[in-house]
């Protein structure tokens, strides 16, 4: 009998397919649906599929009494209530490094549409502005990152701005010993900011991390200075975000996460030099694929006795 897999997130039809061929999939990806299917299958439940967004709670978990496996499919697992998995001895894995190239690509992207103005030069072509009406826009090459979390994804992002000799910075709790030496570690987010022409946020999530950058953060980074976020929405404070941008006491931010998703982030709406896109950094086919790929092997590992591959 296949053990029965609580999914909390979408997947494609090919993908619930795959996990199908070996698990008892009840598939639940919406609210309602997930209220429903606590209530009418919890009992049978022994192992869930969520993400670090959608998450799990503590209750949800008390009424799934055979549970015995939790996974994200991504890196992220801020909303999962790890104590209260941990208090019955639930086994708990994640994605980590499935996706890392896809989100530092799409850091990279958001950095070049964001201070080449990208999206603004196309609508103005399609409108029959020419470049000798518009103001010149700026280099990204020889100029300096700052990398707000320097773990995997943030060490990738860094390879590639290098690739655009750009200097690199970074601030973490503590210095990494074995960060490449030519990377300035900053002890604040502030100092980082104050050095950096841009800013990228690779931190995770969660309680520890919000509101990070905050009006004194962007207020370091200046008017010439670029945000970038593909992190989670609630480490940039939106708000002190908007301020800024509206003063002109900063040039731009290219966004994928925002605090009020799946909503879209309204307070930025119309003001200069925004890109936004969906909370996609992370995904592509050969991401998803990938993330795919790790849950099964970490819950054949787990139900084979032999453990899972990532464990948290």
């Amino acid at each position: 009998m296949k053990p029965v897999l609580l999914t909390l997130i979408h997947l494609s039809d090919d993908h619930r397919a795959q996990v199908a061929a070996a698990y008892d999939l009840v598939y639940a990806p919406t609210a309602p649906e997930r209220a429903a299917q606590v209530a009418a299958r919890g009992a049978e439940v022994r192992a869930v599929l969520t993400n670090g967004s959608t998450g799990l709670t503590a209750a949800e978990i008390d009424a799934m009494p055979r549970l015995e496996l939790v996974c994200a499919l991504g890196a992220g697992y801020e909303n999962l209530p790890l104590d209260a998995a941990r208090a019955r001895g639930i086994a708990l894995a994640n994605g980590a490094g499935t996706n890392d190239d896809c989100v530092a690509d799409h850091a990279l992207g958001l950095l070049l549409a964001t201070v080449r103005g990208i999206p603004r030069l196309d609508a103005q072509v399609r409108e029959g502005v020419w470049r000798e009406s518009i103001p010149l826009p700026p280099n990204v090459s020889g100029r300096r990152i700052g990398i707000l979390g320097l773990g995997t994804i943030g060490r990738k992002i860094a390879r590639r701005a290098e690739g655009f000799d750009i200097a690199v910075g970074y601030h973490n709790r503590k210095p990494h010993p074995d960060a490449p030496g030519g990377y300035r570690y900053f002890d604040s987010p502030a100092a980082l900011a104050g050095w950096a022409d841009f800013l990228v946020v690779a931190t995770p999530g969660g309680a520890g991390t919000r509101h990070l950058v905050d009006a004194a953060v962007i207020d370091a980074l200046g008017p010439r200075g670029v945000l970038v976020n593909i992190a989670r929405g609630s480490v940039v404070d939106t708000a002190a975000l908007a301020d800024a941008l509206r003063a002109g006491r900063l040039a731009g931010a290219g966004l994928d996460v925002y605090e009020t998703e799946p909503k879209p982030p309204e307070a930025l709406f119309g003001l200069p030099g925004v890109v936004l896109t969906p909370h996609v950094a992370g995904w592509s086919p050969e991401a998803i694929q990938q993330s795919v790929d790790r849950f099964l092997a970490n819950a054949a590992g787990h139900f084979a006795g032999t453990g899972v591959v990532s464990a948290l």
